[in-house]
């Protein structure tokens, strides 16, 4: 489609969705629909829950966050619940700031950009419309021209609440080119921008010296003063300070403990009542959702000085800690390379999982369940089943640290290092090995870390080797062992013959002379053993895959190779166990020969075809395994 005809399209449909009437016709539409008069929070809650909301195992995931936020479901869950939704319904947290508290890089920033944009496309839908008195530098909400005495009955009739003041240029603008007479009184329909600074503020703190509180509360026109002859004429005031613009939506402090006092003291007010002041007016009401955010350090030294204490209870601090799982992790690095121009570039697979089982391991904090160490952990948090834990484990080892994932390496580290490996010269690809090299070498420069805690990092850098090393072999396992697959299917029929037999104390016949002979229980542990099925949990294990097969029979289906995947994964391992010299042989030698070769272009082939590797990566992952499994 033509650039020009889409921008043409995109402006038509701005137009479609303009309106402008009188108060009198905008009440009209309140009768039909109040959606459009609920307040900022509100709009906030509404925009986050109108992506979807899913709920699962007693928690709620929200799809809005989904696409840029990775891992932090349960600060995310806690944020939306107890700030936005209590705050939506009128309750008194609405009236406290939201704190937005974590370690750098943590996805505070990201949080409240999603926000931003977020509300000014919800302010595109008609769920999301928001409208404002025409030519009101505030975008105020009209049903304040609504006098105070009359609001109570008109509330009960719309079903709406009316809370606020018209601000002191509406005031006038209402005496001098209404005549008082409110039902003339222009209203149109706004689109929330920060581009326009239209329901979006933003406020981030300078030099103390040189900033002014005008920044904030707007200033004195002094080009006019002269004409209107009085500081506390509106027409000589610019109401253009940040919260008069972030009226009707959010006003965002960034670093905001960074901020001079005298300005948080306008906050004060404006958190309580609704309102703060500004020039030689009255008080100014404003309905904005106010979010800031810090880190760790300076939060625990703002509430260290007494001074604070006011601020300090309009305050609702929110935990945003690091991720603290590998595969989120994961999704983390592969969104910002996507966003950069290196993406012709290819990552071996694993690549990314060695860096953010790095980082992972760096958040965790030793636990004090026993037998539980912290790659065990680090597993659990992702997701996988470990022998001898369960769900209650898992939930007591989060709720053992309220500081987990507030230290740690951070994301743009990891990101700066990968960088590195990516733009080197004459790279076509990259794998796990040259990600953790460039980790390993840039710890030397990290200007925040001490020699302990170096040591530390070193020590995860070899037990992210260590994993890389387990998922190099099983990659390799697979793709071999699809080589041999008349082998495996063998081996996994042969494997189900014989728990039949033990299950149901019967004898099994010898396929090669018919005669029958008891379960053989050396093949039946040597392919157990592989997952980890004890000696006294290999009967259990047994009778559930007998379970599994009459249960497929009844539904009319086969239970084949891929009807288990623990099954399955034993039988590769057992097979690859078997195979392992004709591997080594393989992956090792220099001069193959056709046999070789051919099952090397086979291989390589499969890593290429299903599991995302390059001629490059799958040939440099043959030769790495070959040295692996010849030590």
């Amino acid at each position: 489609m033509d650039i020009f005809k889409r921008i043409s399209d995109y402006r038509a449909e701005s137009e479609k969705l303009t309106w402008t009437g009188t108060f009198k016709e905008y009440i009209e539409l309140l009768r039909k629909d109040p959606t459009p008069a609920m307040t900022a929070h509100s709009r906030v809650y509404e925009m986050i829950e109108s992506y979807g909301v899913e709920e699962a195992n007693g928690r709620k995931s929200y799809k809005f966050f989904e696409q840029e936020i990775f891992g932090l479901d349960r600060a995310i869950e806690k944020l939306v619940e107890e700030y936005f939704h209590s705050a939506a319904r009128r309750l008194d947290v609405r009236k406290r700031i939201l704190l937005l508290m974590g370690p750098v890089s943590g996805g505070k920033s990201t949080i409240v950009t999603m926000l931003k944009k977020g509300l000014e496309r919800f302010s595109r839908t008609d769920r999301g419309a928001v409208y404002a008195i025409k030519g009101c530098p505030m975008h105020e909400d009209p049903l304040h021209l609504i006098p105070q005495e009359l609001r109570p009955e008109i509330e009960k009739e719309l079903g709406v609440r009316i809370e606020g003041n018209l601000c002191p240029s509406c005031q006038m603008r209402l005496q001098t080119e209404y005549d008082n007479n409110i039902e003339k009184v222009l209203v149109e329909r706004v689109f929330i921008s920060e581009d326009n600074r239209v329901g979006i503020g933003t406020f981030s703190p300078s030099d103390p010296k040189s900033q002014d509180i005008a920044d904030l509360t707007g200033s004195i026109d002094f080009s006019t003063i002269t004409e209107y002859g009085s500081e506390s004429d509106p027409r000589a005031y610019r109401f253009d300070g940040e919260l008069n613009k972030a009226n009707r939506g959010l006003m965002e402090f960034q670093e905001m403990l960074k901020c001079d006092e005298k300005f948080l003291w306008n906050l004060l007010s404006l958190t309580q009542e609704g309102n703060f002041k500004a020039g030689r007016f009255a008080l100014i009401s404003a309905d904005e959702l106010i979010i800031a955010h810090t880190n760790e350090s300076e939060y625990k030294s703002f509430i260290s000085n007494k001074k604070n204490e006011a601020l300090h209870s309009r305050m609702i601090v929110m935990p945003v800690p690091y991720n603290l799982k590998v595969s989120e992790e994961e999704k983390i690095y592969a969104k910002l390379i996507s966003q950069s121009d290196m993406r012709h570039i290819h990552i071996a697979p694993h690549a990314l999982r060695a860096a953010a089982i790095f980082s992972i391991l760096t958040r965790l904090k030793e636990t004090k369940k026993q037998g539980m160490d912290l790659v065990k952990k680090m597993r659990m948090y992702d997701g996988e089943e470990i022998e001898g834990f369960k769900e209650a484990d898992l939930k007591e080892m989060q709720n053992e640290y309220q500081e987990e994932g507030m230290t740690g390496i951070d994301p743009r580290y990891v990101i700066n290092r990968i960088s590195s490996a990516l733009i080197k010269r004459d790279t076509q690809c990259i794998n796990a090995l040259d990600v953790l090299r460039a980790l390993k070498d840039g710890l030397d420069q990290h200007p925040s870390i001490t020699k302990e805690e170096r040591e530390r990092y070193l020590n995860f850098i070899s037990v992210a080797r260590k994993e890389y090393d387990l998922l190099a072999k099983k990659e390799i396992q697979k793709a071999f062992v699809y080589s041999y697959e008349e082998s495996a299917r063998t081996l996994f029929e042969n494997y189900l013959d014989n728990i039949e037999s033990y299950c149901n104390w019967s004898k099994i016949k010898d396929p090669l002379t018919g005669e029958e002979m008891d379960p053989d229980e050396r093949l039946m542990r040597s392919i157990e053993e592989q997952i980890g099925v004890s000696e006294n949990a290999k009967k259990a294990f047994r009778e559930e895959i007998l379970i599994r097969i009459s249960s497929y029979s009844r539904k009319g289906k086969k239970f084949d190779f891929t009807s288990h995947e623990r099954l399955r994964e034993a039988v590769e391992k057992k097979l690859f166990a078997d195979l392992k010299d004709i591997v080594k042989i393989t992956t090792s030698t220099k001069t193959p020969d056709e046999s070789q070769l051919k099952r090397i272009n086979e291989v390589t082939k499969r890593l290429m075809d299903e599991h995302g590797y390059c001629p490059v990566c799958s040939n440099e992952l043959l030769r790495y395994v070959g040295s692996l499994l010849n030590r």
